[in-house]
């Protein structure tokens, strides 16, 4: 398989991870009218795609650690199932979070959930695998938080009514951003335990944790749907647009890619689990650009709303540099 054996290298990695990770999810934002839990099963034949390709792709050429399939047959059951087990967390952490996208944007849910994942996953993976200075790690990690707040702030302001669903998508960022803290020490511990699976590997498993566990999970948010609409049906699914099937499936491959990238970094020796999540977690500054530049989510936000906008992407942006400038002083 193939696996980064410098820093540059390796950064190119997190970096990439940062921009699949936020940017997949304009494919939702791209099919206007299609409920979210009928997008979300796409998105998981998506994610299941993406994880054989790259598998059967760069995992199976390079010169470190086994080929792909024979490191899928290899791997044990403990890491297999610490692997599935943080793909169910992180499938119950993403439905919350594309209902908060759903219901506050693309600019609020990303910062305020996947900020507060980067502060739960960085702390968590740190203390399962201490690499890094850990004085700028959690210098970054306290100018994220900073950010968070900001951002937490200007929506605030941007929402003159409509109080009620605005005070229901912060807290299912929230929420969410718990969750998402927690999946990656699982697939990090499963990439490390005896008879481990490597990062290509680990991410099938993920992938296929994601999507058993979906079954059940999406199911009931089609019953019971948290953004206040009536119950979604599958038959909405199988009336869906061709073009809507192909950007729920395009979602789920991008994530994908994201995920391999970060994995496979993580692996790196100098960089270590808490880096590579936490650069790839800046994915927050990614979505919100989109959501401010692009949806323009802020567009009738009141002018103090903007400049506090403003100081978020700053803070991000400190806090993400102190973050990959960790490993390099160790």
């Amino acid at each position: 398989m193939y696996q980064p054996e410098t820093y540059g290298i390796a950064l190119l990695f997190m970096i990439l991870s940062m921009l699949c990770w936020g940017s997949w999810a304009n494919s939702m934002k791209l099919c206007p009218g299609y409920r979210f839990q009928l997008f979300y099963w796409d998105y998981v034949i998506g994610l299941i795609a993406g994880a054989v390709v790259w598998g059967v792709t760069f995992g199976s050429h390079g010169a470190a650690g086994r080929p792909f399939f024979s490191d899928v047959a290899h791997a044990g059951p403990h890491s297999i199932l610490l692997a599935m087990a943080g793909g169910a967390i992180f499938n119950i952490a993403n439905l919350l979070l594309v209902a908060a996208i759903d219901i506050a944007g693309l600019a609020v849910a990303f910062p305020v959930g996947i900020g507060l994942a980067l502060i739960v996953g960085a702390v968590s993976t740190y203390v399962i695998s201490p690499k890094g200075n850990p004085l700028l790690l959690f210098i970054g990690i306290a100018l994220v938080t900073a950010a968070i707040v900001f951002d937490a702030i200007a929506y605030r302001l941007r929402e003159t009514e409509h109080a009620a669903m605005s005070r229901r998508g912060i807290i299912i960022s929230l929420i969410a951003g718990l969750l998402m803290g927690t999946f990656y020490p699982f697939v990090s511990k499963a990439m490390t335990v005896e008879d481990a699976s490597g990062p290509y590997a680990a991410l099938l498993f993920f992938a296929l944790g994601v999507a058993i566990c979906a079954i059940p999970v999406n199911y009931f948010f089609m019953r019971f749907p948290l953004d206040g609409r009536e119950p979604a049906s599958m038959r909405g699914y199988w009336q869906a647009s061709g073009s809507w099937h192909l950007w729920g499936v395009l979602g789920g491959v991008i994530w994908c890619t994201g995920a391999m990238a970060n994995f496979v970094a993580s692996r790196a020796n100098i960089v270590g689990p808490t880096v590579s999540y936490s650069i790839g977690q800046g994915a927050t500054m990614i979505s919100a650009c989109w959501g401010v530049f692009v949806w323009h989510e802020f567009r009738t936000a009141p002018a103090r709303s903007k400049t506090i906008l403003r100081w978020m992407f700053v803070f991000f942006l400190c806090g993400l540099t102190a973050v990959a400038c960790a490993p390099l002083f160790s």
